[in-house]
């Protein structure tokens, strides 16, 4: 066995593939904070044609309250990954916990969009939760059980998406928008109190483990900035060039930030190639199995934030160009989507288990794209939008469960920790290139509604979104059938 350059002790460790209560009770609690997270993204998405209205703000420009929490999600994943490998990560996960109860308790008091935008900034700082709650998770749980865990994760996520859709809806037509945000403010503070209560860590100082099950201590990790903030303006400058694409006065600045993007975007590959402890470490990302994997979870990401910033507008347009329904409606409408996110989560934990990963991930993969295809072709009523929903959900759980269980099982065991931090950063960057997409296409083409001021989204503006999803879809086929090759599609317990 290679022993690693930097090490201090080694300690062999029994394999086990035993679940202790210890662990599910942890799974249990940390699934919550998805829960809690989803649940105040989603009753938030009923109110984005309230908050184009109150703010005075165009439809490419509203895209920016979901994009805004999503880059700074993106930049804190990896930096709080690291700061809980330095500082432990019970601490860690607390003090961000508590960074994101402020940025939902101020976020009701929003009276401007810049206001609205650094408030869905600090939000985006509590997105840096999740990693660190999988890797107290993927360290409780043998390699064997992992996937059937991040199926019960992804439920919960799930649930978040129903109960937010279920409530939020109720609250934004009988209250208003803002009081979505008064609502999460218990849920944060029970959340923390349980955690420093209930979740008790074995900190060892700087520990991985590795494909022998042996724990290997290191030194300590560093935390790479300069990679952060070039990868920061790099996503940034790409999506205001999507922003500012609406008109011709805009073409010379839209070019301007391209050029910005791609330069800070090869800064950014040139540290992360030379970075000790990068946010993307290529040798991983580039992996035969690994890289088509990540590429698939980011149009998971993409998808499912590009389903959020359109169909809200969708719903509430006047007609004839939409169905001039409330929020509640809203809510209901794109109910099914999450309904069958909670029920696909824990199952396709469970199939991939029996069957694999490479099979689930075909079949999610032509299951998505036929759902993407079928809103492009059938979106005249809320119920063809909502069964359509229903269609591209179970695709999309299937897949991303798949590829990430791929990512897990592809890695070795001492990296998974950046492995794991880098799909997310992944998957994040797709999710706010999603909203980004479908905010332009929106602005671009608008027309009047005869009795009503102000311009709203065109039927080719919708007719474009779901047919570049679908394009977009139809590529995660193909890097399906790629890892079909590369993959031994074996189910887990014989890994």
């Amino acid at each position: 066995m290679v022993m690693p350059k930097d090490y201090d002790k080694i300690v062999q460790l029994p394999p086990s593939d035993k679940v202790p209560f210890a662990a599910w009770k942890t799974l249990a609690i940390l699934s919550s904070i998805a829960t809690m997270a989803m649940y105040a993204e989603t009753m938030l998405v009923p109110a984005i044609p309230d908050l184009i209205k109150d703010f005075s703000i165009s439809y490419s420009s509203s895209s920016w309250i979901l994009t805004t929490y999503l880059i700074t999600g993106a930049i804190m994943t990896p930096i709080s990954g690291k700061l809980s490998d330095i500082y432990g990560k019970k601490k860690v996960l607390l003090i961000i916990m508590a960074i994101y109860a402020v940025g939902v308790s101020v976020g009701g008091f929003s009276t401007s969009f810049n206001f609205m935008i650094v408030v869905r900034a600090i939000q985006g700082i509590g997105m840096s939760m999740f990693p660190i709650a999988f890797g107290i998770i993927r360290d409780q749980f043998p390699k064997s059980k992992l996937a059937i865990g991040q199926g019960i994760i992804t439920s919960m996520f799930a649930a978040g998406a129903v109960i937010g859709l279920a409530v939020g809806g109720h609250i934004i037509q009988n209250y208003g928008w803002q009081a979505t945000f008064f609502s999460i403010i218990p849920v944060v503070i029970a959340l923390l109190i349980i955690i420093q209560r209930f979740i008790q860590i074995e900190q060892k100082p700087h520990s991985s483990w590795n494909e022998d099950s042996i724990v290997v201590i290191t030194k300590k990790p560093r935390i790479d900035i300069q990679g952060s903030v070039t990868l920061a303006i790099s996503i940034t400058s790409f999506l205001l060039a999507l922003t500012f694409i609406d008109s011709d006065s805009n073409s010379f600045l839209t070019q301007e930030l391209l050029i910005l993007g791609a330069i800070y975007l090869t800064l950014f590959v040139i540290i992360e190639r030379r970075a000790e402890s990068p946010l993307i470490n290529f040798k991983i990302l580039l992996h035969k199995s690994i890289l088509p994997a990540n590429i698939m979870v980011m149009i998971v990401g993409l998808s499912m934030f590009m389903v959020f910033q359109t169909i809200p507008v969708l719903v509430r347009s006047p007609a004839p160009l939409g169905f001039g329904e409330d929020p509640l409606t809203t809510a209901n409408v794109q109910l099914p989507f999450a309904l069958v996110l909670l029920i696909f989560g824990p199952t396709s934990g469970f199939i991939i288990s029996k069957l694999g990963s490479v099979k689930p991930i075909i079949a999610g993969s032509i299951i998505a794209t036929l759902g993407f295809s079928s809103l492009y072709l059938y979106h005249s009523t809320e119920s063809l939008v909502a069964m359509n929903l229903a269609i591209l959900s179970t695709g999309l759980s299937l897949t991303n469960v798949g590829a990430m269980n791929i990512v897990m099982l592809s890695t070795p065991r001492q990296d998974s920790g950046v492995s794991l931090g880098m799909s997310t950063l992944i998957r994040i960057m797709g999710a706010s290139l999603g909203p980004a997409i479908a905010a332009m296409y929106m602005q671009t083409h608008q027309v009047q509604v005869n009795g009503l001021s102000g311009l709203f989204p065109s039927a080719d503006s919708y007719d474009l979104i779901f047919l570049t999803a679908a394009i977009i879809s139809a590529a995660s086929i193909v890097l399906a059938l790629i890892l079909k090759k590369s993959v031994s599609n074996k189910p887990i317990v014989n890994v």
